[in-house]
């Protein structure tokens, strides 16, 4: 047992930080109370941010807080994939067995991946494909779990050192601080903030998360002199001399840790003859220890933040009695301290640590990297067991031994794919590549891909007996860099995987790096990834079944289904199946026929796709293939909405929304929100949908979720009159969907928002101007769904807009090719046979030639569909045809005409749909139809001011718009006499002798609202 600390040097008094503590502890109030909170707590090294997440710990504790602390471990130059949540986690499981276990129930595997003893151990190779959604799924199920932890009572995450941490941890953490929603937890991560050069790669992460309002930074300054002041009196346990204050506080700057130092070394008598290096400062003190500590120090030193006790004694090789003196040595000057475990010994701070590192000589460093590597391999047991591998990695490495590194590190990057730390992955494959040619051959010869390679797939080689290459090397790390974010860096490994190819003769391996690049440049949105996909299945035509054949297939058919779905993309899914099946290779099968039951569906044969779609679904959830499992989430509701069994879809939405909350797959959570919000607006639940929408923006963290998200949030915008709302939300859309990659599915209806929006802000020609760059493109087949609605709102524009002169001109040529267009779209659909029935009475309305039969064909199609917005303005449009048609005077037309109109009415009025409520209106007002008993007039009212009744304003209204007497007749139901008659009261009433005067009058007193007297897109 170690003596009695001789030198003391952290004050026992907590000195200033009042204003910092007291933001700490706000944040800790706010998330007893049920809100989430995330900190980041920044400052240079030294100045004390340790100690104040230690005394905000103490507090937090003492209010019934759990306290869970990890630090970012550094061996070497290395951080350890997920270290400082692994120890947070493994804290929090000490404090709250029942409850972490609880929380982790049914995700023990997944999440061993950060925590090995909440699961069985991860197995050498992966059970599954890894895919985009492996790292956000384990992200998503820490978040949960934290958020489950943290429901009953109030926990505290605290990550230190935040500079040292693996891009994993980063990631990690940006997730965590992007999406906890709920539980009583704070996340207080800290860093050193002088670290934090312009090419560090935590500044990046500062910036992201500098522009999430819930993240509050809180920068942490030095002391002042009164403050340095109290801290040496603190240490000394007495009051100093002002004028030794003045001197260390002018040498440390206020800088807490160098005031301790200097504090000490002034009473210990070896302040005299410093050298103004902070550095030396802090060497000073360890060279004035006996050279047996010293010697222990400087193998601490190159050992990694903790050194655990056997390990040390194993690379020290001092004899047990002379290390244990020489640790109580160090323990006493305050150099090093027990690890908080007990098992091991660290120094007081990372600054003297860096110091005496750095004063090692090159090849002392290597040496000793050397010895402890040697000491690990003899004895496994001397580190953790989650720590063994990656550790003896970084040693063989920075011993500068190829021989040696090259398999260490292999096996390293394979415990980092398991982990989903596919940067730290990545960072250990381009290591490998750079040992690989310095290793000995026979060292290289020895190596199996079986061993160390999973994502090519296994053509034509045995992977258990076939040497391995170092083009599969290549190959992981290009998976590893798309998979973990790097995409840039994965880019550049293929473009140089396929440069060595070039004469190798090996298409197959060409194949699968060209698929990659497809996946790559997608990503990055550079392009839609067809040439990249092309080039793949040129390379491959001809060739024997075999997975990367089967892989190649049933990619081209699942881009062709999103972007040229027809009969060449449903052949490609019919060979990806066979050859998937040839091969045994089930995923790649069941995906593949996932494809191809959706482009049955588009192709007309509803009944047959959407059978197969059930049946994967039933095998995949059986086979426990989550990945293929969730696209069927969110392919088939999709396939029930488009052809208009929207009811059928909301509860298999439903489903899949707490499956993929289950496994962690947020992306996929994200577009089955998306696809509910749609079928929701469909069923005209307006509000639910808009939460549906709300909650795919929250869980997504894919730019495409997102903008399905604004577009459906344009889409509900623009039906409830809110134009600039409308049009926000498109602008938004366009962004995360991005220029390169314009598939049908996304652009045709981003198109129709735009022209219902041009439309709605009485911009006619730009909104013709976009559907003829639609229609310049065409239609490809299968895209009925996107194609119906979009042919509508053009149509109706152009019904909207007669009597307008700026809609005269080439209104016919328009609607020439509206019809052209619709002629091939299918319609074996019920809710396609009804947009073509109700599109041909609008191009009709638009030539003046639609009669009150067209629009009950239309009526008759829509009144067994759940669509009760689109029905209700179908019903508007036939009223208004009746009241127009001749007899449209009498008794029977005009009671049939007021029933339609109280049921638009009533369904707009409960959408919040203001445009069709406003022309329900309008329409029962100009023939003059009782929908609600009249509300008492308005004696404020400027209109009955001047005299004029209510029909002389629907008159004035539609003079002020330029309208002749015969329009006005027409769109009043009275005749051109009538109309004529009205016009001459209304001139003699305002005092007026034209027409142009009468409008300015009607401008200038604002006798009507703006909207009033907008082109009538409402009516």
């Amino acid at each position: 047992m170690l003596g009695p600390v001789e030198t003391r040097s952290v004050s026992p008094v907590f000195v200033g930080r009042a204003e910092e503590l007291n933001s700490l502890n706000e944040a800790l109030a706010r998330a007893e109370a049920g809100e989430p909170q995330a900190l980041l707590l920044g400052g240079e090294a030294g100045v004390g941010k340790t100690r104040l997440v230690e005394e905000f710990a103490t507090a937090a504790c003492r209010q019934g807080a759990v306290v869970a602390l990890g630090g970012c471990v550094e061996i070497g130059a290395d951080g350890l994939p997920f270290a400082p949540f692994s120890t947070a986690l493994r804290a929090l499981r000490r404090a709250l067995p029942d409850e972490l276990a609880a929380a982790a129930a049914g995700q023990e595997e997944e999440l061993a991946r950060l925590l090995p003893e909440v699961g069985e151990a991860i197995p050498a190779r992966g059970t599954g494909r890894h895919d985009e959604e492996s790292l956000a799924r384990l992200f998503e199920l820490t978040a949960r779990l934290l958020e489950r932890v943290a429901a009953e009572r109030t926990v505290v995450v605290a990550l230190e050192d935040l500079h040292w941490a693996d891009a994993s941890t980063r990631h990690l953490l940006a997730y965590l601080f992007r999406t906890l929603r709920t539980g009583r937890l704070v996340v207080l991560a800290t860093y050193r903030a002088d670290d934090i050069h312009r090419r560090h790669p935590l500044r990046p992460l500062l910036a992201e998360l500098d522009r999430l309002r819930t993240v509050r930074r809180i920068e942490l300054g030095r002391f002042n002199r009164d403050e340095v002041s109290r801290q040496i009196a603190g240490i000394l346990a007495a009051e100093p001399n002002p004028a030794q204050v003045d001197e260390i506080f002018e040498r440390s700057d206020g800088n807490a840790f160098f005031v301790e130092e200097l504090a000490v070394c002034a009473t210990e008598g070896c302040g005299t003859g410093l050298t103004d290096s902070l550095r030396d400062l802090l060497l000073v003190r360890v060279e004035g220890l006996p050279e047996s500590t010293q010697r222990v120090a400087r193998v601490a030193a190159e050992g990694g933040s903790t050194v655990e006790y056997r390990l040390l004694a194993a690379v020290t090789r001092l004899a047990e009695d002379d290390l244990i003196e020489a640790l109580r040595v160090a323990v006493n000057a305050n150099i090093l301290i027990p690890a908080p475990d007990g098992d091991g010994y660290r120094f007081r701070h990372s600054l003297v640590r860096e110091a005496v590192a750095d004063d090692l000589l090159p090849g002392e460093r290597s040496r000793l990297n050397r010895r402890y590597a040697e000491a690990l391999e003899a004895d496994p047991t001397l580190v953790p067991a989650d720590e063994r591998v990656m550790r003896l990695a970084s040693y063989w490495y920075h011993a500068h031994d190829a021989a040696k590194a090259l398999p260490a590190v292999l096996d390293a990057s394979v415990t980092a794919r398991r982990r989903h730390a596919y940067s730290e992955q990545l960072r250990l494959l381009e290591r490998a590549m750079e040992l690989w040619d310095t290793a000995p051959e026979d060292v290289r010869a020895a190596l199996r891909p079986v061993d160390y390679t999973e994502v090519y797939p296994p053509c034509g080689c045995a992977p258990a007996t076939a040497p391995l290459r170092y083009l599969d090397l290549m190959a992981e790390a290009a998976v590893a860099g798309r998979l973990g974010g790097e995409r840039e860096r994965a880019l550049k490994i293929t473009k140089r995987a396929l440069h060595l190819l070039g004469d190798d003769g090996d298409p197959l391996r060409a194949a699968w790096f060209w698929v990659q690049r497809s996946h790559l440049v997608q990503g990055l949105t550079r392009g839609d990834g067809w040439a990249e996909l092309a080039t793949a299945e040129d390379l491959v035509r001809g060739l024997p079944p075999s997975e990367v054949h089967a892989e190649v297939l049933a990619d081209v058919a699942h881009w062709s289904m999103v972007h040229i779905p027809g009969a060449e993309a449903i052949s490609a899914a019919e060979r990806a199946v066979e050859y998937a099946r040839m091969v045994g290779a089930r995923e790649i099968e069941m995906n593949a026929r996932l494809t191809h039951a959706g482009l049955i569906v588009e192709s007309g044969g509803v009944e047959t796709g959407l059978a197969e779609m059930f049946e994967i679904l039933r095998q995949t959830l059986q086979d426990g293939i989550s990945a293929v499992a969730s696209r069927v989430y969110v392919n088939l509701p999709s396939a029930l909405e488009a052809i208009g069994r929207s009811r059928e879809a909301v509860p298999v939405l439903e489903e899949g929304i707490g499956y993929a909350r289950k496994f962690g797959l947020s992306d996929k959570e994200a577009w089955i929100w998306g696809n509910l919000a749609e079928s929701l607006h469909s069923l005209g639940r307006w509000d639910r949908a808009a939460e549906a929408a709300t909650k795919a923006e929250l869980v997504g963290q894919s730019a495409k979720p997102r903008g399905f998200h604004a577009s459906t949030r344009s889409g509900l915008a623009l039906a409830r009159g809110e134009l600039s709302e409308a049009a926000r939300q498109l602008s938004a859309a366009r962004g995360y969907f991005g220029t390169h990659d314009k598939a049908p599915q996304h652009e045709i209806p981003l198109c129709e928002l735009a022209i219902g929006i041009a439309a709605g802000e009485g911009r006619i020609l730009d909104a013709r101007a976009e559907l003829e760059r639609v229609l310049d493109s065409g239609f490809p087949p299968g895209t009925q769904r996107y194609a119906w609605p979009l042919l509508l709102t053009a149509a109706t524009m152009e019904a909207d807009s007669l009597g307008l002169p700026v809609a005269e001109q080439g209104r016919t040529k328009i609607l020439d090719r509206i019809r052209e267009a619709a002629r091939p779209l299918a319609t074996n659909a019920p809710v396609w046979l009804a947009h073509e029935r109700w599109l041909r009475a609008e191009l009709l309305r638009a030539e003046r030639a639609d009669t009150p039969d067209h629009w009950c064909e239309a009526l008759t199609a829509f009144e067994p569909l759940e669509r009760p917005y689109d029905l209700a303005r179908v019903r508007h449009r036939l009223a208004q045809s009746l009241l127009s048609a001749p007899g449209g005077a009498e008794q029977p037309e005009r009671d049939r005409a007021t029933e339609l109109l109280r049921l638009a009415r009533a369904t707009a009025d409960h959408l919040g749909a203001r445009p069709l409520a406003d022309a329900v209106t309008l329409l029962a007002q100009r023939a003059r139809l009782a929908l609600t008993a009249a509300p008492a007039p308005d004696r404020a009212d400027p209109v009955r001011s001047l005299g004029l009744t209510g029909r002389e304003r629907d008159v004035l209204r539609l003079v002020a718009l330029g309208r002749t007497n015969r329009q006005i007749a027409e769109e009043l139901f009275i005749s051109p006499k009538t109309a004529s008659v009205h016009v001459s009261n209304i001139l003699a009433k305002l005092g007026v002798s034209g027409r142009g005067e009468a409008a300015a009058v009607a401008h200038r007193l604002g006798l009507f609202p703006a909207h009033a007297l907008h082109a009538p897109s409402t009516e």
